[in-house]
């Protein structure tokens, strides 16, 4: 033990009183909100040690433009078949039993010869705009002005056939519980600007949310921290 501790071990309990206490702890809390502040504007001589933050973003391998994320998740949205997945086979084959080898080795809910199920093309009509000749249905007559400006991914597949599943793989990129999910990433990857507030939050809409529930915006095996907040879409969020 220390003269420093010893002196405060021996001291008189009656002489510790709130102005005793302010004088002897001023400067030491005072340090600690200085050093808060030089740590926060970056004015430290040395460079900082890597700060306990995990919102705090993090170096990027190149500059990045976006500075936000808004993530729209459609669940119970019109079918691709009918927006921008254009399928002229699956026109021709409308009405008809589904032939073998389009099934064949993959699993599938409902479907097959033995339950009798026939193909279902979509009746909206597409055509291609733009420079990029993107095909768009007619359902979208202002999205085909602008598709040169956009991004429409057609590489995506999986082999899921479940909502709940399905779900928890467009979200976090796997049909099993335990991977972060896409905002956790984002937030992961270009932190926050707030050290008060979440890193995302989740708006919801429907009585109920979506099959699987949280997972969709969890961290899985990130920390805590970078899981979203959801708020109710009505009343009191």
């Amino acid at each position: 033990m220390n003269c420093q501790s010893q002196l405060y071990c021996d001291l008189d309990p009656k002489l510790i009183t709130r102005r005793w206490f302010f004088q002897q702890c001023g400067l030491g809390l005072g340090g600690i909100a200085l050093a808060s502040l030089l740590s926060e504007r970056k004015l430290f001589g040395a460079t900082p040690a890597p700060v306990a933050n995990p919102m705090a973003p993090r170096p990027p391998h190149f500059k990045p433009r976006a500075k936000n994320v808004i993530y729209l998740f459609m669940a119970g949205g019109p079918s691709q078949l009918e927006l921008f997945d254009y399928k002229p086979r699956l026109i021709e084959l409308n009405g008809q039993p589904i032939p073998q080898s389009f099934i064949e080795g993959k699993r599938f809910a409902f479907m097959g010869s033995s339950h009798g199920t026939k193909l279902l093309g979509t009746r909206r009509q597409f055509r291609q705009h733009g420079r990029c000749g993107a095909w768009v249905s007619e359902l979208f007559p202002h999205t085909a002005t602008i598709v040169d400006d956009i991004t429409l991914v057609h590489s995506c597949a999986a082999s899921l056939f479940n909502h709940a599943p399905a779900k928890l793989f467009m979200n976090t990129g796997s049909g099993q519980f335990g991977r972060p999910s896409m905002g956790a990433w984002v937030t992961y990857g270009i932190g926050s600007e707030s050290q008060d507030l979440p890193g995302f939050v989740v708006l919801q809409s429907g009585p109920r949310g979506p099959r699987g529930g949280a997972v969709n915006w969890g961290s899985g095996f990130l920390p805590t921290s970078y899981q979203g907040v959801p708020l109710r879409g009505s009343g009191d969020p």
